[in-house]
């Protein structure tokens, strides 16, 4: 498994997160050969060496160069929903799609917010604005280029001062930037410009796990991202291949902010439950539990509660709306302290059975087998699961 850790101290651009990723190794041509079977005008990917002070990176530039006038042509998806729809339809790899969306969802979520408008009906009519969604796309393939699994970043500098948007000046952070920050821990840079762009906090905000100080980990290679702006420091931003295990079980343990999505139903049967609840697990939640409760009217019912990552928040909802009888979901921002977690694999006479260890400061506070391997070990050798489980818990002691 593969762990990617983002230094955000230089703040973090949809373009220097991706130019950041090709100097890692991400195949160029792999994603150019995905992103050409997307139903979008022809576009271009120019990628340069650079140097930054003393620090040599890359730089990747994504144009329309058959758009005349910044303007789209009337083929191309111009609204939140008709891309989510073209995401979704296309050939791209699973998880590709899931990263690309939850990235967008955040971005359009963020941007409705603030112009009072629901996410599918933000546009996107600008090349400029097209740009950046074959950028975020892009960027996910680049990730599963790399195969990379989990994904840590840094406090995230922003600077400081105004900006100049289409109408007048705005304060740096720009609004829909800070409205994608909430909630993530920032750090200072004293620089009056914009170091952190929207596209970059919608990728922090969508697919990063944890965000923490880069101690404790073991570097093992190390990609540059440039920017275009000049700087009193080599304005790059650094993507760094880590040690799994190492960033794992690091000794400083941190909060995690998740979302606690809710919904109360009185007129479902309990095959529709069961059912609803595999959807969202395979959506990516982190847990899904029922509780009795009584309703209007003393109707017994069912109080329905997903705990979910902040990037996968509207996409269970849209599953709680499509599989319940719900007429609205609530939501709420929680943060939880967890126990860092690893996995070793115990060799039984029955198999190999994985055993999930939970580690506070280096100590183990206790572990337990995997029940999918205990369970697929009793039954192929047709021995009581007690036994498997408990051969794997002896071993796992030792």
């Amino acid at each position: 498994m593969k762990t990617l850790y983002l230094d955000c101290i230089s703040g973090i651009a949809g373009d220097r997160a991706l130019a950041a990723l090709l100097d890692l190794g991400a195949d160029l041509s792999y994603m150019v050969e995905q992103l050409r079977k997307l139903p979008i005008e022809p576009f271009e990917i120019e990628v340069q060496k650079v140097n930054k002070g003393c620090i040599a990176a890359k730089k990747v530039r994504i144009c329309f160069p058959s758009v005349n006038h910044n303007l789209l042509l009337n083929t191309s998806p111009q609204s939140a929903g008709e891309i989510w729809k073209m995401i979704e339809k296309s050939e791209l790899p699973l998880r590709v799609k899931e990263r690309s969306h939850a990235i967008i969802r955040e971005m359009t979520l963020a941007e409705g917010k603030l112009q009072g408008k629901e996410p599918k009906e933000v546009l996107f009519q600008e090349a400029e604005g097209m740009a950046s969604i074959v950028e975020t796309i892009a960027i996910c393939l680049a990730l599963e280029s790399l195969g990379i699994e989990e994904i840590y970043a840094s406090p995230v500098s922003t600077g400081y001062g105004t900006k100049t948007m289409e109408n007048g000046f705005y304060p740096i952070p720009a609004p829909v930037t800070l409205e994608l920050l909430k909630g993530i821990p920032l750090a200072e840079l004293n620089v009056n410009e914009e170091v952190t762009t929207p596209a970059g906090a919608g990728i922090l905000r969508a697919l990063v796990k944890k965000f923490m100080t880069i101690g404790g980990g073991v570097v093992e290679e190390i990609g540059y991202g440039a920017g275009g702006q000049e700087f009193d420091y080599p304005h790059v931003f650094r993507a760094l291949l880590m040690s799994p295990s190492a960033i794992q079980t690091s000794p400083k343990q941190e909060r995690e902010s998740i979302y606690v999505l809710e919904a109360q139903i009185d007129d479902m049967t309990g095959e529709g439950l069961g059912y609803t609840l595999e959807r969202l697990l395979a959506a990516g939640a982190l847990d899904v539990f029922y509780t009795p409760v009584y309703m209007k009217k003393n109707r017994p019912g069912t109080l329905v509660t997903v705990l979910v990552p902040l990037g996968l928040a509207d996409h269970c909802e849209i599953v709680l709306l499509e599989e319940t009888t719900t007429l609205g979901v609530r939501r709420s921002m929680w943060s939880r302290n967890i126990l860092e977690r690893r996995f070793i694999e115990v060799a039984t006479p029955y198999g190999p059975i994985r055993v999930k260890q939970a580690y506070r400061e280096h100590k183990m506070l206790h572990q337990a087998p995997e029940y999918e391997d205990v369970a697929k070990a009793a039954r192929k050798h047709q021995v009581p699961f007690q036994l498997v489980y408990q051969y794997a818990m002896k071993l796992a002691m030792n």
